[in-house]
């Protein structure tokens, strides 16, 4: 391998079993296909003996960093903040609960060797109960799929490779971990899968409910769609909204005119109201697209964020 730095980025929250043999497996992926490696833990306010294990795992390794929060923030904060106390030109996020299995890490690197920007791995052989885990999961990935225009099997998979340049300016938060690579298809990046190792999980049980994930995930999901499609130009969805309720308002006009001159209905009935209502509202559809669009456009200037990416230059200073 090259000296590339890589920056392997695992969330922790309350794994205290599996942490130490977690780093005994990094470290010999690391050795055996000599890479230039460092191991980031952040550990998300763990109430068992996790900080105390990565504190002792720090200490005794230079290359093993600790970043712990103040409570519990998520596990789409801890990668944020894994992100940003990385330094390497590539990116390798995973699970601590073993699981997700070191030895493919250099599978993933490999992609990236061949042109492409983002690896996603692939976990084709679950170790997953169906009912609660795999079916659930199977639908949310062919509605990602759907939404986003990006064919992965497996979004909720944790073990991916970035290029940094690709998400070293992205924030995200709320369960938008796992939209990292439509953010960075949105940017231009190239994006495989390979099929990864998925182990049985050996200690604990998944510290994620069901229920409150796949609400808090539909939500982010239509944040997502509206921030790729829209992001720069709110205007779309608000004056196409405005220019709906203009229209219904017409025709809701027109057949109260109609009403009253040809069937002497009063103008005074509910479909006046049902007009003005639509009228009013596409006046506010309206003034908020122009706010939208002057908000956004502050927001690029100030954060100095083009719109675009450039792939390569030349004669240029």
């Amino acid at each position: 391998m090259d000296n590339t730095v890589i920056s392997v980025i695992v969330p922790v929250f309350n794994e205290e079993d599996s942490l130490k043999e977690l780093y005994a497996q990094l470290v010999a992926v690391r050795e055996s296909a000599k890479l230039n490696m460092e191991i980031i833990f952040v550990d998300d306010s763990s109430t068992d003996g996790s900080k105390n294990i990565l504190k002792e795992l720090a200490g005794s390794d230079k290359s093993c960093k600790l970043v712990s929060f103040n409570k519990n923030y998520g596990q789409t904060a801890a990668i944020a903040a894994g992100i940003r106390a990385s330094r390497g030109s590539i990116i390798v996020t995973m699970d601590s609960d073993l699981q997700n299995d070191p030895a493919d890490i250099p599978i993933l690197i490999a992609g990236l060797n061949n042109g492409v920007d983002v690896v996603s791995g692939w976990r084709r052989e679950r170790k997953d109960p169906f009912i609660s885990r795999l079916l659930p999961s199977m639908a949310a990935n062919a509605i990602l799929s759907f939404m986003t225009g990006i064919k992965l099997h497996d979004f909720g998979c944790t073990l991916k490779a970035y290029k940094r340049e690709y998400i070293e300016n992205i924030s995200i938060h709320g369960e938008m971990h796992r939209f990292l690579p439509a953010y960075c298809a949105w940017q231009g990046a190239k994006i495989t899968e390979v099929v990864v190792n998925h182990r049985p999980r050996k200690y604990g049980s998944s510290k994620y409910g069901f229920g409150s994930r796949t609400f808090k995930v539909t939500l982010d999901l239509l944040v997502l769609k509206f921030l790729l499609s829209y992001i720069t130009k709110p205007i779309y969805v608000f004056g196409g909204v405005a220019l709906i309720s203009f229209l219904a308002g017409g025709a809701v006009g027109l057949w109260a005119l109609y009403r009253n001159l040809y069937l002497n209905v009063p103008w005074m009935n509910p479909l006046f109201f049902v007009w003005m209502l639509f009228w009013a509202l596409s006046v506010v559809c309206f003034l908020l697209g122009l706010l939208a669009e002057v908000i956004v456009r502050f927001y690029l200037e100030v954060r100095g964020f083009p719109v675009y990416k450039i792939a390569e230059k030349a004669n240029l200073e």
